[in-house]
Order: structure tokens, then C-alpha cells, then sequence
């Protein structure tokens, strides 16, 4: 794999990262600013945040096997 292949792996997983902890953000704020008044967005969020997560997990993974391939 080359260094540009490898650099674009880790900007990928760099973009979920930060798409992780948005969606974790927007959970956070909807526990600690509108509950219980809110409590139907929670199912949506809760998934939306899970799949941001686990698509970092697997971006993550993705790169530091690819990086420990090419050392």
C-alpha cells in the first residue's frame, strides 16, 4: 500500500472519528438539555450515533492494519 493510500485511510478514519463524537455531542445535549419532553428522539439518535461509531471502529481498524501491513 502506498503513503498516499495509507494517509487517505487515516483521514478517513480521522472524518469518522470526528462524525463519532458529533453524534455523541448531539446525544448528550438531547439527555442533558430536553429530557424527558424529548424522550422519542432517543431511539433515532441512539442508532445514528451507534452506526457513527462503529463505522469509526472499522475505519480505525481498517487503517492500523493496513499501516502495521506496510511496516
Amino acid at each position: 500500500m502506498s503513503p498516499e493510500e495509507l494517509k487517505a485511510m487515516q483521514k478517513a478514519a480521522r472524518k469518522a472519528k470526528r462524525i463519532a463524537t458529533e453524534k455523541a455531542g448531539e446525544l448528550h445535549d438531547l439527555v442533558e438539555d430536553r429530557l424527558p419532553a424529548a424522550y422519542e428522539e432517543i431511539p433515532g439518535m441512539a442508532q445514528a450515533t451507534y452506526d457513527a461509531c462503529k463505522a469509526w471502529a472499522e475505519a480505525e481498524a481498517a487503517f492500523k492494519a493496513a499501516e502495521a501491513a506496510a511496516n
